[in-house]
Formats: C-alpha cells, sequence, structure tokens
C-alpha cells in the first residue's frame, strides 16, 4: 500500500496552490471538524476521522479538503470505489484545486478493476497536468490499464475447482505445497486460539485471536484428498507457522517464523525434516539466509540445492525482492547450509514487490506475484523461463480470470505441469473464508514436463535402510540436474527426472558399492506413470559386482563415446574413496555376429575403460581387465531390449 497524500503535504499544498492561509470553507464549524479529523487521522483512528470528516461535509458541501483526506484514507484502507467517488466530488467542485486528483482518481479506478473509465482518467491528467517529474509512472499505470482491459475482454478457460473439505474448512486455509507425486498435501491453516469464543462471536483475524499452523492430507485411492490432520511431530507451536514448501519428495520443509527467540529479524526462515514419527523440531537456517531484516516465503527447487526466498534487505530493486541461495553442504544432523545469497536482479525484480515464488521442479520455470509488473491490480501471478544461456526471460502475467484487481499469491504447479494449486477468497457463493482451489492450467503457463523416479533404499544383507546421496546428470553436459538425499530414516527416495534429456543416475553410500542407472527421456517417454524402483546396495567386499549403464561405445567399436564421462568420472570418484580397492573391469556383448569377433570387441572394450582410469591417476595394480564375449548374457538375446541389456560393462571387486 503506498499513501499518495500526507496531510501535512496536503495542506501544504492547499496554501501553495491558492495563495493563501485558509481552507476553502468559510463554515467554522466544518473547519474545526476537519481539523478534529486530521488530529484523528494522524493518531490512526481512521473510523473517527471518516465521521468528522463527513459531518463537516454536510455542513459545508463545497469543501474540497475534506474530500481530498477522505480520498487518502480510503486510499490507505484499500477502500478504492470509495476513493474515488468522493475524490470525484473534489474534481466536480474546482477541478484546478489539486489537479493530481485526476491521476490519484485513475488509479484509484484502476485498482478497483474500472480499466476504462482509469485510462480516460490518466490520459486527462497526462496530456493537461502531468510534467518531466511523473510522466513515467502515469504512463506505466496507462500501460496497465490497458494490459488489463485486454485481459479481462480475452479471458482464459479456466474450471476452478475446490481439492475438498478434507482440506477446507470454514477457516482460512492458503499455501498448499504438494510433493511432486501428488500424493501429499501440506498446506497452512488459520485456527482460533479459542473455538468456543470463535463458534460465539465473529473475531478479527489477529493474532490475539487466531494463530497459523501447518496441516496435511493424503490422496486417497480414488484420487481424493482425505480428512487432513495436525502436521505430527514437533513443528507446529502456539505461535505463527506457515508460508512453507516442501522439498520434492516431501522429505524436508522450508518455512516462515516470526519473532521467535532464536529469530535473526522480525521474520526468518526454518527448516524440519521428516523422521519415523513425524516432523523434527524447527531450526533456524541462520545467516547468510536470514538477516536483520524480513526474509519469507521459501521455495526449494526440485534439483536438491536450490533455495529462493522473499527479502526486503538492502541491495534489492524494490521494496521485497525474491533472492536466491545455494545448498553448501549437510550437517551431520540433516540440517542444510547455504550460502552464494544473490538477487534474482532484473527482469525478475523491479521497483515494486515480488513475493510467493515457485520453482518448478523442472527447475526452469518461475512462477511469483508481484505489483511492479503490468497486472490487473494489486499482486498478480506472472511466470518467466529461463534461457539456455541461465538468464530468466520476460514474465508473462497469466492473465484472467486466474488474476483478478485482487491479490493473487501462492501459486503451485504439480510437477507434470497440468494443474495448479492457489488459495482464494470470494470464489463459491455466501464464501467467507480463504479455500484452496485447483484448476488446469492453460497450456501457454504450463512448464517443461516432470517424471520421477521413486522407491527405496536398503542394505542388500540387512534390509536396513539405507541414506543414500543421489546425482542426476545430463550425459551430454555432465551438468549437475538433481542431487538429493534418501530420507535419513526410511531410506525413502524420489527424484525428479526433467523431460527431454539423457541422464546417469547415481546411488552412492560410504561402504557400498554404488548404484548406476540410465534414463532416456528425448524419446518414446511417457508421462503417465511414473518409475519405481527400490535400490538394494550392497557392501563392498569380494565378489560383488554392478553394471555401469553410462557406458556407451560406438557400434562395432571400441571407441569410448564422450557421453561416457559421467559414468567414468564416477567410477574414478569411487576408486579414490576407497583406496584398498581393487577391481576388474569386464566386457560383454549380445550374441549377433561372429563368436570370435565378439569376444575380441568385448576385451578391446574392457581394455579402453582400463586405459582411462589409468590416464586419469588411477594405479595399474589396482585393476584388471577381461572380455566375456558373449558367454555371459543376463537378459534374452532374442529380443532388441534384451540384446541391449547384454551389451554391457561390468566391474567386480577383486
Amino acid at each position: 500500500m503506498q499513501k499518495k497524500l500526507f496531510l501535512i503535504w496536503l495542506l501544504a499544498l492547499t496554501v501553495s496552490l491558492n495563495g493563501q492561509n485558509q481552507l476553502t470553507s468559510d463554515n467554522r464549524r466544518a473547519v474545526n471538524l476537519y481539523n478534529e479529523a486530521t488530529r484523528y487521522y494522524t493518531n490512526g483512528e481512521s473510523a473517527k476521522a471518516i465521521e468528522s470528516l463527513y459531518e463537516a461535509i454536510d455542513r459545508d458541501p463545497e469543501f474540497i479538503e475534506a474530500y481530498l483526506v477522505l480520498g487518502d484514507i480510503y486510499n490507505s484502507d484499500n477502500l478504492y470505489k470509495q476513493e474515488a467517488e468522493v475524490l470525484k466530488k473534489a474534481v466536480s467542485i474546482d477541478s484546478l484545486f489539486f489537479p493530481r486528483t485526476h491521476y490519484n482518481i485513475g488509479v484509484a479506478l484502476y485498482k478497483q478493476g474500472e480499466y476504462e473509465e482509469s485510462i480516460d482518467w490518466l490520459e486527462h491528467y497526462k496530456w493537461n497536468h502531468s510534467d518531466d517529474a511523473d510522466i513515467d509512472k502515469v504512463e506505466r499505470w496507462i500501460s496497465r490499464a490497458r494490459f488489463a482491459m485486454y485481459a479481462v475482454n480475452n479471458p482464459y478457460e479456466i474450471n476452478l475447482r475446490t481439492v475438498g473439505y478434507g482440506i477446507n474448512s470454514e477457516y482460512d486455509e492458503y499455501w498448499p505445497s504438494v510433493t511432486a507425486d501428488e500424493h501429499t498435501m501440506v498446506f497452512t491453516v488459520l485456527v482460533p486460539r479459542n473455538p468456543e469464543l470463535y463458534q460465539e462471536r465473529q473475531l478479527p483475524k489477529t493474532s490475539l485471536y487466531f494463530r497459523e499452523d501447518f496441516y496435511i492430507s493424503q490422496k486417497g485411492e480414488g484420487g481424493e484428498w482425505q480428512k487432513r490432520v495436525l502436521l505430527p511431530g514437533d513443528i507446529n507451536t502456539s505461535g505463527n507457522e506457515g508460508a512453507q514448501t516442501l522439498s520434492a519428495d516431501g522429505h524436508w520443509m522450508f518455512f516462515t517464523a516470526c519473532g521467535r527467540e532464536d529469530g535473526q529479524g522480525s521474520c526468518d526462515i526454518y527448516f524440519s525434516q521428516r523422521t519415523g514419527g513425524g516432523w523434527s523440531e524447527a531450526v533456524n537456517l541462520g545467516r547468510p539466509i536470514n538477516t536483520p531484516y524480513w526474509e519469507s516465503q521459501p521455495t526449494f527447487g526440485a534439483d536438491g540445492k536450490t533455495l529462493m526466498f522473499v527479502s526486503n534487505r538492502p541491495g534489492g530493486r524494490g521494496g521485497k525482492d525474491i533472492w536466491k541461495a545455494t545448498l553448501q553442504y549437510i550437517d551431520d544432523d540433516g540440517v542444510p547450509h547455504f550460502g552464494d545469497v544473490v538477487n534474482l536482479g532484473s527482469p525478475i525484480n523491479t521497483s515494486g514487490d515480488e513475493t510467493s515464488p515457485f520453482l518448478h521442479h523442472d527447475n526452469r520455470t518461475l512462477y511469483f506475484s508481484s505489483n511492479g509488473l503490468p497486472g490487473m491490480g494489486g499482486m498478480d501471478i506472472f511466470f518467466s523461463r529461463k534461457g539456455e544461456d541461465g538468464k530468466w526471460r520476460k514474465p508473462v502475467n497469466l492473465g484472467y480470470p486466474i488474476n483478478t484487481m485482487g491479490d493473487e499469491i501462492g501459486l503451485f504447479i504439480n510437477a507434470r505441469g497440468t494443474r495448479a494449486y492457489f488459495s482464494s477468497d470470494g470464489r463459491e457463493e455466501e464464501q467467507t473464508s480463504k479455500n484452496i482451489y485447483m484448476f488446469d492450467l492453460p497450456s501457454p503457463f504450463q512448464p517443461e514436463p516432470v517424471l520421477y523416479v521413486q522407491g527405496e533404499v536398503y542394505d542388500v544383507e540387512t534390509n536396513d535402510p539405507v541414506p543414500a546421496v543421489f546425482e542426476l546428470k545430463d550425459v551430454n553436459t555432465g551438468e549437475m540436474v538433481v542431487s538429493t538425499n534418501a530420507n535419513r530414516y526410511s531410506g525413502e527416495f524420489l527424484v525428479c527426472l526433467p523431460v527431454g534429456g539423457r541422464y546417469a543416475f547415481r546411488a552412492d553410500h560410504p561402504g557400498y558399492m554404488f548404484y548406476s542407472g540410465h534414463f532416456d527421456l528425448e524419446e518414446g517417454y511417457t508421462i503417465d506413470e511414473p518409475y519405481e524402483l527400490d535400490i538394494g546396495l550392497q557392501p563392498i567386499k569380494e565378489g560383488v559386482n554392478i553394471t555401469l549403464e553410462n557406458i556407451f561405445f560406438d557400434v562395432d567399436s571400441y571407441q569410448i563415446q564422450a557421453e561416457s564421462k559421467v559414468e567414468l568420472d564416477g567410477l574414478i570418484t569411487f576408486m579414490v574413496e576407497n583406496d584398498d580397492v581393487r577391481i576388474k573391469i569386464g566386457g560383454h556383448t549380445d550374441n549377433l555376429g561372429d563368436a570370435a569377433y565378439n569376444q575380441k570387441l568385448s576385451e578391446n572394450r574392457a581394455k579402453a575403460v582400463y586405459d582411462y582410469l589409468i590416464s586419469e591417476g588411477i594405479d595399474s595394480d589396482r585393476l584388471e581387465y577381461e572380455g566375456y564375449g558373449m558367454n555371459k548374457p543376463i537378459a534374452d538375446n532374442d529380443t532388441d531390449e534384451g540384446r541391449a541389456k547384454n551389451r554391457r560393462t561390468e566391474i567386480t571387486i577383486l
């Protein structure tokens, strides 16, 4: 909210414009009521000020200053319809008394959704009263109003539907966070501290009578969200917790809490992790995430390392900006520590406010709210895509009716990019509270679809869960796409797979052989079904062997393809970290072609890997190689799929 007029400023302008030290009213009682109203307003008693001003106007209907101060009060209370009405009355009395009133009326009409009339008032001010000092601001408001008018006249078809009464209630529900598999939703509920008192009378939604708590709902077999329950564990307190985000796998949560004893500033970002019995007690993320300023509304990327949040700290472009931090390490208690905090800069952040960021699981599409970009009024939801150069593109407004003349914040998009969740009020008849809704996202605003692989990691000998570290790398570029951990209590994991790439998938934990997997999503994929994969890790000991799924050779050649570097470098890391291990590299072929030819080809391929490791500093005394030709198939050689599995490179612990 930005107040356009201050009382002292108004009085000074009155003197300046009229060349006299008196108000426009000659009625002494009206002037006394006006002065009384200014005192009330200065003390924050708006209701009494309004009452006194209308009494003054009753005594003198031509009292211009009284209308102008009324307009200022209504603007402060976001009552834009009333603001426009009283300011129009002031202009009708004397249109030149305070010419900027035309501009104020135009802005108030815009915020009320009267876009066409808003443009008329703003254009009049631009051509008759504006100067070099404010022409840019006037033109920005005209541009916003024209965009909003176009958006209303060209709406998107949105089928808005409630998430169900398992989640929504008579209280306010907002900030939905959903796991990538869309089976778990955590959300914030504004609950009364005294439910019996709430039932007896209408209570103001202040911290005196209400608090924010986290609730959770699971999706049932029929696809319906089940009855919500209070989030188990030690995360909810007698204070307020809200504006949360879940990691893609649902094992980590970041959220906002204000005024706590361990706080760094007014509001800070906290962390909790899912345990065997619920959620852990929250931990303040500390510096450099939290500062003496205001930090809130985090979003955590599916890459496992990117945390975005909102802050009003110095160094930004506006009042509230979106900032980004990168994971540095995870301590022995499983708590992440972040660093490298940077402002997202232009074109995301503006001179206005940017809030409620949501980084989609594709790690390339950002949704956020802003009042500093052309929109419908208030906070509108925008999205931006990251280009190949790593820079964010110009934000795009999601249009009408997703955005309205009110405030829209807290949008969440599912992994497939097809469904959106958000909170709103007034969308249903007789609705008096905020509820959570979902709708099918129009295709122009959809992110890149994301699949996922999920399962559990366990010790093959004991069946105990293993908190393995997962890496997903693009085999074409070697770029790390995802780095994340299995749950330290259950071994459960979920790793997002952006569609359109070829990925090396690796699970690793000290004392175990690593797991090597491969996903090719460049063609022939479907986004309908996720990958289910339970991974049994083998303790490092003699005789254990694994297949290296990401070693590639040219056809009928032992020339290692460049895409194999990701796997080979991972193997080198394993050898360095386990310097007492000796391995044998085994080459295998399918049964197509001459047996002697296949035997020689398999030997040369195994030797090519052997030579690469030596060239990268691995001692030859720790390595052996052997070719097995087509003699040790692990699948049927009668199908293309089976033959592909038989063409492989393995390592065995010696």
